[in-house]
């Protein structure tokens, strides 16, 4: 058997691929699930909403695919799970990433001074984003889940913990440094759970998963016949950042799926920003971190979604390059998609989303426009911040996710960065990653230099706008995201 199986857990649904012995889409299922939207910027799933699309789309590969020898799994990065060690069964739903119930605390915190320290251990900045403060919640509004915690009752996990656990059938309580250092809990320069932080947060450790490399033994599962074994895992940004091969200090990639997030590789270094970006774990194999810089967009291809289903202007995404291409030039509107606050460089969670430039003569073109811009402004503030933490030439920008099929959107993406961007022939790079991990500790994909050999180019974008343009458009962000800050005054 050649062939790997990868789930792909992410935010709006879930996907199960079959890769072959040379890491090409053999077979997948897809499926979407159910969003709620309980109070305004709260968001949760069904945990086990998400395991019945996991288990349909991993049959549905399979029967299409044929056998496999591993299984590796991509997923949603601090979306909160908490469950019964001894039923199984979830406490409460899933606090999903985007989720901003904790900004109240994250200030309390940030006023107590607390923040210096967060970042020196975990790369991290306090904000409702990471799962530290959303695992607090539930155990301080669930009734009866902190007792029951502190008794050794109950597991946390991010997705992939939750999701090795019923594949398991219980056995193994995992996850790897990825997604563990996104967790806020986690000190990414020690390589361990910190006491500190759990006792700041009122966290039992008990309560925690055992961490692994990537590519480590997470058990097996024989839900689909004979017994599987689960050999790679990592958060999908990182294993995006597998999958287009940045394995290079100063490689970049800038992922677009739900939100969009860009990852610079620096290698040994942990980075200690000192422009709002993260300093995270890229990758982890043989217990040895490499590390990254990363921004953290929440909105990119839920602008595209609200365009469908909010404001029904568009029948399917790619309606949304259409309307822009036909949109008045004269205008300029500018859409912040700030949904659930703003993340990387300005991390306000009590923004929220705004159009400026309207006239009489706007209509759904000029706002599918701006809204397609924002993606790309977006992206610019990363990497400016990016460069002025890590300067250096990080060449061509490799971009990835569902809305680089867009050749619009990348387009505008290249125009206003002034830069090259790179789109691989293999868009789905994240699954690609995972099957990566596990195919590579199965012994049946090559080693990192083997694999970055292989990949492979579709398109380079070029800039086309003129400097002067790409400044004064630029200077017209910044002065609407200015405008739409929380403390803009």
């Amino acid at each position: 058997m050649t062939q790997i199986l990868a789930i792909d857990q992410g935010t709006t649904s879930t996907r199960a691929i079959v890769f072959d012995g040379q890491l090409r889409p053999k077979a997948s299922a897809q499926k979407e699930f159910t969003q709620h939207f309980p109070a305004s910027g709260w968001v949760e799933h069904d945990p086990n909403e998400i395991w019945d699309t996991v288990l349909e789309t991993c049959r549905g590969a399979l029967d299409q695919g044929g056998d496999v020898a591993a299984i590796g799994i991509t997923n949603q990065r601090e979306t909160v799970v908490v469950w019964d060690r001894h039923t199984g069964e979830v406490v409460y739903n899933a606090i999903v990433w985007q989720d901003r119930r904790t900004a109240d605390l994250c200030a309390r915190l940030k006023a107590e001074g607390r923040e210096p320290m967060i970042q020196q251990k975990t790369g991290l900045l306090l904000d409702p984003y990471f799962s530290g403060t959303k695992l607090a919640w539930i155990l301080d509004n669930v009734e009866g889940a902190r007792t029951r915690a502190e008794d050794g009752d109950l597991a946390f996990g991010t997705i992939d913990s939750f999701l090795i656990w019923r594949m398991t059938d219980g056995q193994r309580h995992v996850t790897d440094a990825t997604n563990a250092a996104r967790t806020l809990l986690y000190n990414i320069r020690d390589g361990g759970w910190d006491p500190a932080i759990c006792a700041m947060l009122k966290i039992p450790m008990g309560i925690l998963p055992e961490v692994l490399d990537c590519g480590a033994d997470f058990g097996e599962t024989s839900l689909f016949g004979a017994p599987l074994p689960i050999l790679g895992v990592a958060g999908d940004q990182q294993a995006a950042t597998v999958g287009q091969a940045c394995f290079q200090p100063g490689m970049l990639k800038s992922t677009y799926g739900t939100g969009c997030f860009a990852l610079l590789n620096t290698g040994d270094t942990l980075v200690t920003s000192q422009n709002r970006m993260l300093g995270t774990i890229a990758y982890q194999f043989d217990g040895k971190p490499t590390y990254a810089l990363e921004g953290s967009i929440f909105i990119a291809g839920a602008v595209v979604q609200w365009l469908r289903d909010g404001l029904k202007i568009i029948d399917d995404a790619p309606q949304s390059a259409g309307l822009a291409d036909a949109a008045d030039a004269t205008q300029s509107l500018y859409l912040v998609p700030a949904f659930t606050g703003l993340g990387a460089p300005y991390w306000d969670p009590d923004a929220r989303g705004a159009i400026y430039g309207l006239t009489r003569n706007s209509g759904p073109a000029e706002i599918a426009k701006a809204a397609l811009e924002s993606v790309g402004f977006q992206t610019r503030d990363l990497l400016e911040a990016m460069a002025a933490d890590y300067p250096g030439d990080t060449g061509n920008v490799r971009v990835d996710g569902g809305m680089t099929a867009s050749d619009w959107t990348m387009q505008f993406l290249s125009d206003i960065l002034g830069a090259p961007v790179d789109r691989p022939q293999v868009l789905e790079t994240t699954a690609v990653g995972a099957a990566w991990i596990a195919g590579n500790r199965a012994g049946l994909y090559p080693d990192q230099d083997g694999f970055a050999a292989s990949w492979a180019l579709d398109t380079t974008f070029e800039p086309q706008m003129d400097a002067a343009t790409r400044d004064a458009r630029y200077a017209g962000w910044k002065d609407a995201v200015a405008r739409t800050l929380s403390d803009h005054g």
